[in-house]
């Protein structure tokens, strides 16, 4: 399996951001950490393992990007709007700076799938809704898609759009956006077991924003037994991919 290790500097943050490359064919695939994770943890907790056989195959080219959430999503004691603005750098950083790279490095310019577990699934659906040009395949696991969750009663613009449950219901069912959700290929999971409460009634609730807006959607539950855990979406990563490469 062909991987790559990068360290670049990004301007939108100032600092130097790393990201890895698993493959070297097939579907781009920009992978968001996990809580407070880091752009290894994809590989170190088993994911890149259980997707090995398409990643040889060359059906998927795994992009693992960095995150910077103990200073944004999870800095608690933090003022909330340096927060959210810290977290749209970020968004500038992925988008500006990180996806140029993916087209080069890819030598394609063919749209980008997005996924990630628990806080990465989050990202994964927040990147493909507000930049559906851009991305056009999003597999969350586990996520959650309010801002509030994070922000407990903070709300700014930046907050609001950085909101799916929020934002998605509030967007127009003429705006061109929504074209290009119907056309993309959406798929979100979440188990029924431990820790998964919390995640179990935001996907419901963006269930059925998404049936509103007409859109059409994978959503699916999996068993009581099944966790909010790297155990399961090791798992949940090969069902999926063998209908998404």
């Amino acid at each position: 399996m062909k991987v790559e290790y990068y360290k670049e500097y990004s301007h939108e943050l100032n600092r130097d951001m790393e990201f890895k490359v698993f493959g070297h064919a097939g579907k781009p695939c920009l992978v968001f950490p996990s809580q407070d994770g880091r752009f290894f943890d994809y590989e170190d907790m088993g994911m890149i393992e259980a997707a090995r056989e398409y990643i040889e195959q060359g059906r998927i080219q795994f992009f693992c990007c960095d995150s910077i959430d103990q200073e944004t999503w999870s800095k608690q004691d933090g003022d909330p709007r340096e927060r959210i603005v810290q977290h749209e750098r970020w968004y500038h950083y992925i988008t500006c700076e990180l996806v140029p790279r993916i087209y080069e490095i890819s030598c394609s310019h063919e749209a980008i799938m997005t996924t990630g577990c628990s806080m990465g699934g989050y990202h994964a659906v927040n990147f493909f809704l507000r930049r559906p040009d851009v991305f056009d395949k999003v597999l969350s696991l586990s996520g959650i898609f309010h801002a509030d969750f994070f922000f407990h009663g903070y709300h700014d613009e930046l907050t609001y759009r950085n909101s799916p449950n929020e934002y998605l219901a509030q967007t127009d069912l003429q705006h061109p956006y929504m074209e290009l959700y119907r056309r993309a290929q959406i798929i979100l999971c979440c188990g029924q077991g431990a820790w998964e409460e919390d995640m179990i009634a935001s996907l419901h609730h963006l269930e059925q924003i998404l049936k509103e807006k007409q859109i059409d959607a994978w959503v699916d539950f999996w068993g009581y037994d099944v966790s909010h855990d790297w155990c399961w979406w090791t798992k949940q990563l090969p069902y999926f991919l063998n209908v998404m490469v």
